[in-house]
């Protein structure tokens, strides 16, 4: 079974190499040959040389781009490179920073050998913030799922077999949010318990201010549930208060509304166009193993 793992990477060099050292000593079936894909985001650090051989990994791509995208957009231009010039059976979106756990792609491999197909997720169970954004993180969901009729419960770290990446390289919110994409084209999503770990090296890249951007891009994906609901809500909520308005009751209102002009705005990432011609700004493809 060939399995491409895609790391997108902005600088962090030092904590990619320590997710390939660890990768390499997983203990996997040697069925489960295991290829490797950094998607380099016009890192401004050059890429240090590999001083390890990592006998168990097959082989190490870097697609080096021309301009920074961000995270999400190139994890989408990974999966539409694989799709098109690689051969594969399932790929493995990840984090390179040690927060997605490489311990857990045996699990992840464990279960798709004999699923037929199946698409698996990463499901935290446990996060390693601190209480507030734990707390943050779960009003995140509640207001998704209020909002969208979706609980979306995982980020990139998945197992996706080949048919699912060709659904979402077809999907323009591929482009703008990744589980906000996988949610909507996958009505049968498969979850794996998952721990967060601890960035290897410096803090964690997702603050509050992060947190809220990645909610309204899944909330954008879902945007037309998204404006019924909230019409409904602020028709029901001026009811509700049209006796007792103030300042302080239309708080929520104005909150809404902004919420509402951020997810219009960021529906307008999922630009299709980009996403096709996205193979266009690669710099180029260094092998490195």
């Amino acid at each position: 079974m060939k399995i491409k793992i895609l790391i997108p990477v902005y600088n962090d060099w030092k904590s990619v190499f320590k997710v390939l050292d660890e990768i390499n000593n997983l203990d996997l079936n040697i069925k489960f040959k295991i290829s490797v894909i950094i998607i380099n985001d016009a890192s401004n650090h050059d890429l240090p040389d590999l001083e390890k051989n990592l006998e168990n990994i097959d082989s190490i791509k870097v697609i080096n781009m021309n301009i920074n995208q961000g995270h999400t957009r190139s994890i989408a231009v990974g999966l539409k490179y694989i799709f098109e010039k690689e051969d594969f059976d399932y790929a493995i979106p990840m984090d390179g920073d040690g927060e997605d756990r490489p311990e857990e792609i045996k699990t992840f491999l464990d279960q798709a050998e004999n699923s037929n197909g199946k698409t698996f997720v990463g499901e935290r169970i446990k996060r390693s913030e601190n209480i507030v954004f734990k707390m943050c993180y779960q009003i995140h969901k509640l207001i998704t799922l209020v909002f969208t009729g979706k609980s979306v419960k995982f980020g990139n770290y998945t197992c996706l077999p080949k048919a699912t990446v060709e659904k979402l390289i077809n999907e323009k919110a591929t482009w703008n949010s990744f589980s906000g994409s996988l949610t909507k084209i996958e009505s049968s999503l498969t979850p794996i318990p998952s721990i967060r770990g601890v960035r290897y090296f410096g803090p964690s890249q997702m603050s509050f201010v992060n947190l809220v951007k990645h909610s309204l891009a899944i909330i954008s994906v879902f945007r037309k549930t998204f404006l019924i609901r909230s019409a409904l809500f602020i028709v029901i909520y001026i009811w509700l208060i049209k006796s007792n308005a103030s300042i302080i009751t239309s708080l929520p209102l104005m909150l809404l509304l902004i919420a509402v002009y951020l997810v219009s705005n960021l529906a307008l990432r999922e630009n299709m166009s980009e996403f096709k011609n996205s193979l266009g700004q690669i710099k180029n493809i260094e092998q490195i193993k």
